[in-house]
Formats: C-alpha cells, structure tokens, sequence
C-alpha cells in the first residue's frame, strides 16, 4: 500500500520511487536523441562536427545550472527545485518536437542539460534524505541505477519509434512529454524534506564551484573517476550510431537505441550486484577496465564487427557503473549535510564535462581525418587518463 505523510504526501518507498523516476526521465531526455542523430543528420544537412556539437553543447545547460542553481535546492526545497527543473525540460522537449534546423535543437539541448543539471543534484540530495538509514550509499545506489536506466529506455525508446513508428522525429517527444507530465504529478505530491525552505531571492545567482575546504582533497578521486567514466558513456551516446551506420553497415535505428540501451541495463546491474563493494575498490576498478573497453572500440572499428562492438558496449557499461556510482557514493558520504546538493552538483559539473567535452574532440579529429584515427586518439586519452587516475587514487583515495 502506497505511504502517505500528511496532506495526502507520498512518503516512504513511494516518495523514493517517484524520486527516483524523476530522474530516470530527466535523464532519458538526454539519450532520445542517440538514434535520430543519423536521421536528423540527414534531414538538415549538418556535417559530423555539428553532430557532436549538437550533442555535447548540453553542457552549457548543465554548467549554468550547476554552478548557478547548484544549492537552490538546499534553500528553497527539493521539491520546488524539482518540480522546476522538469518544467524545463517540458520546454526543451517542445522545441525538440517543433525543431526546424540545427538552431533549434541547440536550443533544446541546453534547455535539457539545464533541467538534468538541477533536477540530478536534487533528486540525489533529495533521496539521501528519504533515506530512513544513515547508509547513504544507498542513495547513491538508488540515483545511479535509475540514472542509468533512464539513459537506457530513452534511447531504446526512441530507436524503436524512429524504425518502427510514423513521424519520427515527432511521436518520439509526444511520448516524452507525456511520461514527463505523469512523473510532475507524482513529485507534486512527494514529501519535501527541507524543514524550513527560504526563498529564490535568498540564493545568489553569481556561478559558484564550491566544495569545502575540509573534503577537497578527498573530492578530487570521485571526481576524477565520475569524468573518465562519462567520457567513455559521451562517445556511445553521441558517436556509435554514426559507428554503426558508416563503418560496420548497421543502418537499423531500433538497434542503434539497443546498443545504448545495452550499455544502460549492464551498468544499472553492474550497480545492483556490487553494492558490497567499497567506494575505493569500486572507482579503482573502474579505472582499470577503462583500458580494455576504448580497445574493444576502436577494434569493432577495424574490424567491422558488430560482436566485438555488443563486447565492448558490455565492458563500457561495467567502467562507466562502478565510476560514476563509487564517485558518487564518496560524494555523498563525505558531503555536510546542509551543503550535501551543492557538493553533489560539484561532482556532477566533473560528470557533465567528461561527458561532452571528449567528443568535441573526437568530432573534429574525425571530419578532418577519419572515425578509426579519432577513435585511436580517444582510446589513448582514456588509457592516460586511467593510468593516471589509478596512481592518484590508489595512493589518496580511502
């Protein structure tokens, strides 16, 4: 039976699953369009740097809400902060419904990365205190997997409508705005958990990066991990169906929305099965299997073959769970709990950068070499970037 507090709220495990929903959906909003990139590609006749911009330009969004909107939560209440960052992406996902070129869909991609910027800061914190138990890494647990699954169904989604489907570049985000209108519903009636909220104009809107004093040090391991391990998610969601479509001769978009949705559902899993794991074994391990997975990529290539790509995809969703829960996870932890929303968008501007920055790169390199050369160069970042990070975290991190 459903739990309520006063005023008809929901509370308890129904609280934690609308929550959690919540952002699952904000974050599917950001992998529907990973199979109609190909389409759009060919609908308004932009090149493949603008297709990794159009994807990574999100970031934007995420940065402003990040470093403006980072504690807003923390003072005005979860559940406003929430509900507003959903309004957004209510936005973002009409002007993907409304698109007309390339300016548009710029447009809705920061308005995305704004609302995901807000809302997962919020939902994460939010759910740290519906938490009946001091663990809070079952917070973390919770946020990450449905993080995860929300990427995954987004893109499965989508890939499904746009093969299967009339008007698909439309029924896509009819559908999204529908699943986002049931979901609103559900936080308007979730329990706040900020005893006594202030107001927006408390909060100052100067861009702010902070994190405080007495954990920077142990911040700088979860960081570093959460961005090596969405760089590796940024290249899937933003570069595989271009993979499929040009070097290994898969043109199907369902299945373009089904190798995401792979990566997804294993990292979701992957989350589930090793919460016995520590937050330091976790992000070690991920860093360690970085390397085999970027291999795995640029072989598929070489090889055009789809066996080693459903490989590799299985190998990045394992790297990019155990980073990007054991980052958070330590983030939580070590987080005051009156700064806990502030601290955790912290961790979220490393993931958002990691995240789009790398495929800037990889856009450009391929329009002006080739997607093998491209891909060669990411996997040796990312092997650098591993080794690195291991030394760091096997000697700081705890």
């Amino acid at each position: 039976m459903i739990a309520m507090t006063r005023d008809n709220e929901l509370g308890g495990r129904a609280a934690m699953a609308a929550v959690a929903a919540m952002i699952a959906v904000l974050f599917a909003g950001s992998t529907v369009l990973t199979p109609l990139y190909v389409i759009y590609k060919q609908a308004f006749g932009f090149s493949q740097i603008t297709l990794t911009l159009v994807y990574a330009v999100y970031v934007l969004g995420n940065l402003a809400a990040l470093l403006m909107f980072g504690r807003v939560s923390d003072v005005i209440g979860r559940r406003p902060a929430a509900l507003a960052a959903m309004a957004v992406a209510v936005v973002s996902a009409l002007f993907f419904l409304f698109a007309e070129n390339v300016a548009w869909l710029d447009i809705a991609r920061i308005l995305s990365g704004l609302g995901i910027g807000v809302g997962a800061g919020t939902g994460t914190a939010w759910l740290a205190e519906l938490v009946a138990t001091d663990d809070k890494s079952r917070a973390a647990i919770i946020a990450t997997s449905t993080n995860f699954f929300g990427l995954g169904l987004g893109a499965l989604v989508a890939g499904l409508l746009a093969e299967y489907a009339p008007w698909p570049l439309r029924l896509t985000f009819v559908v999204y705005l529908a699943v986002l209108a049931l979901v609103a519903a559900l936080v308007w009636r979730t329990r706040e958990t900020i005893s006594q909220p202030g107001k927006l104009a408390d909060i100052s809107m100067q861009p702010r990066f902070s994190v405080p004093g007495e954990i920077r040090a142990g911040f700088v391991a979860p960081a570093v991990t959460g961005f090596g391990a969405m760089a590796l998610v940024g290249f899937y969601a933003a570069l595989a169906p271009s993979i499929l479509a040009q070097q290994l001769h898969v043109t199907n978009h369902a299945l373009a929305g089904a190798l995401f949705f792979e990566l997804a559902i294993v990292a979701a899993v992957t989350i589930l099965v090793t919460t016995r794991l520590s937050s330091r074994n976790t992000m070690l391990a991920a860093l360690a299997l970085m390397i085999p997975t970027v291999v795995l990529v640029v072989a598929a290539q070489v090889f055009a073959s789809m066996a080693i790509m459903i490989a590799a995809t299985a190998f990045c969703g394992v790297a990019a769970a155990l980073g990007y829960r054991g980052g958070l996870q330590v983030v939580n932890q070590i987080a005051p709990a009156s700064r806990r929303a502030e601290v955790v968008s912290a961790f979220f501007i490393c993931c958002f950068c990691g995240n789009a920055l790398p495929v800037i790169g990889i856009g450009i390199l391929s329009t002006v070499t080739s997607a093998t050369i491209a891909s060669l160069a990411f996997a040796g970042m990312i092997t650098i970037f591993s080794l690195v990070a291991l030394a760091f975290g096997a000697r700081y991190a705890r």
